[in-house]
């Protein structure tokens, strides 16, 4: 694994899940990681098991303005900087359909605060976060961002509304971040799992054995995002990488 050491990388939605995974998996190489959350008390619990020396955790809610300029000020102010953005904070279909799977939901019965959570959350928050954060790295004269995103069936599937639409829009979004940064010092690329976590976001009750056993890990984002954030990716921009497909380039 690579050695991250010096860099410093906030990852949104890191109290658990495919966050928290890739969180653990920078500190593990060396980075100095901000684990964010809503709750301040939760992501700093979550900080000091990973490493109480190179992680701190702070509340920050990406649908709200304030919070995230709060939060990048204080993440920024007490790293010196930020090298690495990952841009994960999302919630899941449950929030809208507990039994999304049993039984899917037309796109007309989804409530609308439930359709504007989840994209405040996934799409607002990811455009919220990278407009502080971008301006900041091309002053400081570089940085990375990387948007999770989805596997494209799940953005068209049936009763998906509005996790998959969310997933689409983080795409568009990530391809116009591309382009509006290539001329300049800052990298943007997308990971996706390339299948569905065992995070939570599917529910295990009821879930068929076969379904179950399919599920992946969330620690396959680990040795991609690491890869992302070394030296050895400095060039890589405007990519879509597959973390369960994702193998390291031979040396």
């Amino acid at each position: 694994m690579a050695s991250l050491d010096g860099v410093r990388a906030l990852v949104t939605g890191s109290t658990s899940g495919l966050g928290l995974a890739m969180a653990s998996a920078l500190s593990s190489a060396g980075a100095s990681v901000v684990v964010t959350g809503r709750s301040a008390d939760r992501a700093s619990a979550v900080a000091e098991r990973l490493d109480g020396s190179r992680a701190f955790g702070l509340a920050m809610d990406v649908r709200s303005v304030e919070s995230v300029g709060s939060g990048v000020e204080a993440a920024w102010s007490r790293l010196g900087g930020i090298d690495l953005l990952v841009n994960n904070a999302g919630i899941g279909m449950r929030t809208v359909n507990p039994r999304f799977l049993e039984e899917p939901q037309p796109f007309w019965a989804v409530r609308v605060d439930g359709f504007r959570d989840v994209f405040d959350t996934k799409v607002t928050g990811c455009f919220l976060v990278a407009s502080v954060v971008v301006p900041r790295m091309l002053s400081a004269g570089g940085g990375r961002v990387v948007n999770i995103s989805m596997n494209e069936s799940t953005m068209v599937r049936r009763g998906f509304v509005p996790y998959g639409p969310s997933g689409a829009a983080v795409e568009a979004l990530s391809r116009v971040m591309a382009a509006d940064l290539a001329d300049s010092p800052v990298r943007v690329n997308m990971l996706l799992p390339g299948g569905a976590t065992a995070t939570g976001m599917v529910p295990a009750e009821g879930l068929p054995a076969e379904m179950q056993s399919s599920l992946l890990p969330p620690d396959v984002m680990g040795p991609p995002i690491v890869w992302l954030a070394s030296d050895a990716a400095a060039d890589v921009h405007d990519e879509r990488i597959v973390a369960a497909e994702w193998r390291p380039a031979p040396r």
